[in-house]
């Protein structure tokens, strides 16, 4: 049902599949899963799925974290983020970790 035209499709009958939301967060899903593999975090979310909230926006949940998981996973991102290695940041200054003030 994805090549049929949206305006040709009634309501009553759409579905998330339908739907770009859908395969967006299923990608980023299926990409956060990798890195979190590779990480050795792959049993610390247990419960990661991709979803699509109300309006059809993509969303990826995580569920339920213990507090070290969390703290692990800040810790990764903030490496990431001053790591500057990501050629998709060249000539883009590197942002500062926020803290909970910001």
């Amino acid at each position: 049902m994805r090549d049929v035209p949206r305006e040709h499709q009634d309501a009553a009958q759409w579905s998330p599949l339908d739907s770009d939301g859908w395969y967006a967060a299923r990608n980023a899903t299926s990409a956060l899963r990798d890195v979190l593999t590779v990480a050795g975090m792959q049993k610390d979310f247990p419960y990661l799925r991709a979803d699509l909230n109300a309006f059809g926006h993509g969303l990826i949940e995580l569920g339920r974290v213990s507090p070290a998981t969390a703290e692990r996973l800040a810790e990764l991102l903030r490496l990431a983020l001053t790591s500057g290695t990501d050629s998709s940041n060249e000539g883009r200054e590197t942002p500062e970790p926020r803290t909970r003030e910001d």
